[in-house]
């Protein structure tokens, strides 16, 4: 199993997260990485709903090539 750390272990974390980029980079850097998080979601979401749609059945007749080309002589 993973490691989780607890509440205590979260704020040394965040403290050294603060260290690192300075207070006025954080909410750029925490924007940026929910905006991730949403896009990570959604497309998450649109796998799942293409995987449970039912796959398109071929026609029965297959289209010919459409070509305007005359053939070489």
């Amino acid at each position: 199993m993973g490691f989780l750390p607890s509440g205590s272990e979260w704020l040394i974390i965040l403290v050294i997260v603060l260290i690192i980029f300075g207070g006025s980079r954080l909410p750029g850097l925490f924007k940026a990485l929910g905006q991730g998080v949403k896009e990570f979601r959604d497309a998450s979401k649109d796998d799942n709903k293409d995987a449970n749609q039912e796959p398109e059945k071929p026609s029965a007749t297959p289209e010919a090539p459409k070509s305007d080309d005359k053939p070489a002589a």
